[in-house]
């Protein structure tokens, strides 16, 4: 297994090296090269040898050329702070030329830093399940690889050719990025490429310049819908209204108890009486729903925890939290609850905590706990689950029985294996149809 880590670690350096030096053409050239080793391993019977010489010399020669590239350049980029998933970030770089010539000709790359997998780590990728291929075929074991790679890097990039650049000046260009999983972005230097006379090897320079996003869950289209509820009290809460509702309404001073929070402290009776005094207040009313999102599963990743986040953004996103609270209930490494709404929290800090959500391997119960500590003050519920066994029932169950409009978005790979599923309000989503499913969505 250690053999075959090292193998797969040094195989991932190489191809990477072979993409990024070589343009297609070249790549082109090499796949030849060993076509014309096994045709033409006989030079008596046939002339593929000299094919084969041709191709050598003319690679040599590329090479060669690209050996000296004494270029320098600054480069300066303006990353905006997020990105979403699926959607292609273009921002701006400005590339200085410090040299006294016109360079022409040239394309350049941006650097994202490759994750570092353990060797723990990787006996993990190779052999979680999967049915997609045999965990003995050393090529399908390498795809896994790759996907692991492409997962933890969170983008793609690709060259991109520059305008011709004048001697000692500036050239602002546009730059651009391809997030593929939500996370924290990494960068770490551009590179700028110069081809071979013949197009077949890239001379290479690249300018460190770390720089980092946040690429936040996709989100899907929602339907026009209401999730109604009546108002509850938010007993012990601090100040959650804004300008719409109930707010708190002064009932008398008391002496001050160990435990008060500061905000409630009456300044100017302390200065008269010379103790501690504050303000008794009566509880506050609000419409409060709460987003629960399942992360139990026993990988560390799956495409179901990824579109079960991504509907949850859905909701964060499209959910009018002006005159309502909304609460973000899941568990990873412990439990949350994040809320906004009211002037409390915003939209977008509800998607930079779904984008760093991570699977949890604990006991589904931590999510129940967690929901029995909240459910007295919620006036709905969207409930997101990922699967369907005895303990998420009971879930559903035990938040049926406060009486509360509840609606409930179970995400599978196998539609037909939740068909005899006959719950209120209870909506299947299976993968590859998400969006459509979605959509037939009605109000509660």
């Amino acid at each position: 297994m250690k053999f075959l880590y090292h193998l797969f670690c040094l195989g991932y350096k190489v191809q990477q090296w072979l993409l990024k030096r070589f343009t297609s053409a070249g790549l082109a050239i090499l796949v030849s090269l060993v076509a014309t080793v096994i045709v033409g391993i006989d030079t008596k019977q046939t002339v593929t040898y000299q094919v084969f010489a041709f191709m050598i010399a003319t690679l040599i020669i590329a090479v060669t050329f690209s050996c000296y590239f004494p270029a320098r350049f600054d480069v300066q980029r303006q990353l905006p702070r997020f990105a979403t998933v699926g959607s292609r970030l273009f921002y701006r770089v400005a590339i200085t030329n410090r040299n006294q010539k016109l360079q022409a000709g040239l394309l350049f790359i941006e650097e994202i830093a490759d994750p570092k997998f353990s060797l723990t780590e990787f006996k993990q990728i190779i052999t979680s399940n999967s049915n997609k291929g045999s965990v003995n075929s050393l090529t399908y074991i390498y795809y896994r690889w790759l996907c692991a790679i492409a997962q933890k890097r969170k983008a793609k990039t690709k060259a991109i050719a520059l305008p011709s650049l004048k001697p000692n000046s500036t050239t602002e260009i546009r730059g651009e990025i391809t997030p593929t999983h939500r996370g924290v972005v990494r960068l770490q230097g551009i590179t700028i490429l110069r081809p071979d006379p013949f197009n077949l090897f890239n001379a290479t320079k690249t300018v460190k310049q770390a720089g980092s996003l946040l690429v936040l869950p996709k989100r899907y289209q929602l339907p026009v819908f209401n999730l109604p509820g009546s108002r509850r009290s938010q007993s012990g809460s601090v100040s959650l209204a804004s300008s719409v509702g109930d707010s708190e309404e002064f009932i008398s001073l008391r002496d001050y108890r160990p435990g008060d929070p500061l905000n409630k402290i009456h300044w100017k009776s302390w200065a008269k009486t010379g103790k501690p005094v504050v303000k008794e207040e009566k509880s506050e009313y609000f419409v409060r729903h709460a987003l629960i999102l399942d992360t139990f599963q026993s990988q560390k990743h799956s495409e179901i925890l990824e579109e079960a986040v991504a509907v949850a953004a859905s909701f964060a996103w499209d959910f009018h939290t002006q005159e309502s609270l909304l609460d973000l209930m899941f568990v990873g490494l412990e439990s949350y609850c994040f809320t906004t709404g009211r002037g409390l929290g915003s939209k977008e800090q509800m998607l930079e905590i779904l984008a760093g959500v991570t699977a949890c391997q604990d006991n589904f119960d931590c999510l129940m706990a967690a929901v029995v500590e909240k459910v007295s003050m919620l006036s709905g519920c969207i409930c997101i689950l990922i699967s369907w066994d005895q303990q998420r029932r009971k879930l559903v169950n035990y938040l049926r029985g406060f009486k509360i409009p509840l609606l409930v978005l179970l995400i599978t790979e196998n539609e037909q294996q939740h068909e005899d599923l006959n719950l209120e309000n209870l909506y299947v989503l299976p993968l590859g149809k998400i969006q459509a499913a979605l959509m037939n969505i009605r109000s509660i």
